[in-house]
């Protein structure tokens, strides 16, 4: 099980990269794997997370607050500043603009952690910027889509609070949990965390691009242009914003993809019910949901062959 997770971390960009492809090109391959299977996913590879960590390594971030807010105030500076810069570069008509800046203004996704974890980045620090930057959204989310928009959304709080306590807190806890408890097993359960991330991550991946395959094909190019873009300079500024603070490799790591990787799913939902005559505006959310999965797991393949575990 070691050797095979050891394949699977060295060549999983092209793992990714191939069901994608396979999830687009031919989606009824993959339309067997349920949208609905996506958070139960991640919590399988979160609570992996959980039994290879230890309380001192989430106490960590507390000690270390200004990591945390950096990440923070990169998250909501440079995403938010990049959708509309680059919406208006591409000249993006009103409908997707809204779009694209909901991405934006929205705080980061779950999956940053799955994606740092794999890449050997800072998990803890991860985790605590997901968290912070999701309770901080029902303020800043609204405030931010204003000022650029000068609209405003509604933001449900309960809801983004319930799902990160689901999908995040509680299965990394119980990782911990089992890990204090059960240490020798945790230990030997852990050579196999890479092959279950990987495949979690690729089940994923076939999911969401299954099911919006036809969205996907029918956006056109720019669309596409913007939301590449958008997450790929994403990372660029996480990682250059650790570079400025003089951060190590693995926060550089956190921070990058923290920063580049949103909670889509969430502007999907606020563009459907707060911009409901603007059909479009659902497009770049969906878009972004399938893509940043993709060069996610691109990136953490990457950046796992560079430095050691932190």
């Amino acid at each position: 099980m070691k050797k095979i997770s050891e394949i699977l971390g060295k060549y999983m960009a092209w793992v990714v990269l191939l069901i994608a492809a396979l999830a687009l090109l031919v989606p009824k391959t993959c339309l067997w794997v349920q949208t609905g299977w996506i958070n139960y996913l991640l919590m399988v590879v979160m609570f992996g997370m959980g039994t290879t960590m230890k309380l001192t390594d989430l106490a960590i971030v507390f000690k270390r607050p200004r990591d945390v807010l950096i990440g923070c105030l990169a998250q909501f500076l440079v995403m938010p500043l990049l959708a509309f810069a680059l919406g208006r570069l591409f000249g993006l008509d009103n409908e997707l603009l809204v779009g694209v800046v909901l991405v934006g203004t929205c705080p980061g996704g779950t999956s940053s952690n799955v994606m740092t974890y794999l890449s050997k980045g800072d998990t803890a620090l991860s985790v605590g910027m997901t968290s912070i930057n999701t309770l901080l959204a029902p303020i800043l989310t609204p405030l931010l889509t204003f000022c650029y928009l000068r609209t405003t959304v509604s933001v449900d709080i309960l809801s983004i609070f319930v799902s990160i306590i689901q999908v995040v807190i509680v299965p990394i806890a119980l990782g911990l949990l089992v890990n204090k408890l059960f240490g020798d097993l945790a230990q030997r359960v852990s050579d196999a965390l890479p092959a279950v991330s990987v495949t979690a991550i690729c089940l994923i991946i076939a999911s969401v691009v299954s099911h919006n395959s036809e969205k996907i094909m029918s956006t056109g190019l720019i669309i596409l242009a913007v939301v590449v873009l958008h997450n790929l300079l994403g990372y660029l500024c996480g990682y250059l914003i650790g570079v400025l603070f003089k951060m190590d490799l693995p926060r550089k790591k956190a921070i990058a993809i923290e920063v580049g990787m949103q909670n889509s799913g969430l502007a999907t939902t606020l563009a459907g019910s707060a911009f409901p005559d603007l059909a479009m505006a659902t497009v770049p959310g969906a878009v972004f949901s399938v893509w940043h999965n993709i060069s996610g797991a691109v990136l953490a393949g990457i950046l796992h062959k560079i430095g050691p575990s932190p």
